[in-house]
């Protein structure tokens, strides 16, 4: 249980900055390379793919090299755990408003 939470506080911490969740959107439509991906953002590339790096070890991207030319795509598991863990919550949440709400009789 202690490594199940820990991936998935790696996984909250990745989704936690707007230029992650940024790529992950971006990689939705599939896999692009490294240049590709920071195109769109006003930064080093260095700093850039500190955030790809982030991602990879939370799991929520893949990526291959190939030759220069280095490609991340999308890996759903982490994600689904998160959402997962999410909907546990709101079940949570359901359940401590019933039993805070009276019945009528």
């Amino acid at each position: 249980m202690p490594n199940r939470s820990a991936r998935l506080d790696q996984v909250f911490r990745a989704l936690a900055d707007p230029t992650r969740r940024a790529v992950l959107e971006r990689l939705r439509s599939g896999p692009a390379a490294t240049t590709e991906l920071a195109g769109g953002f006003d930064m080093a590339l260095p700093s850039f793919t500190q955030h790809l790096d982030v991602l990879e070890r939370s799991g929520l991207v893949r990526s291959r090299k190939t030759g220069r030319v280095r490609t991340y795509r999308l890996a759903p598991r982490p994600m689904h755990a998160a959402e997962h863990w999410l909907a546990s919550q709101r079940r949570l949440d359901r359940l401590d408003d019933r039993l805070r709400t009276p019945k009528a009789v």
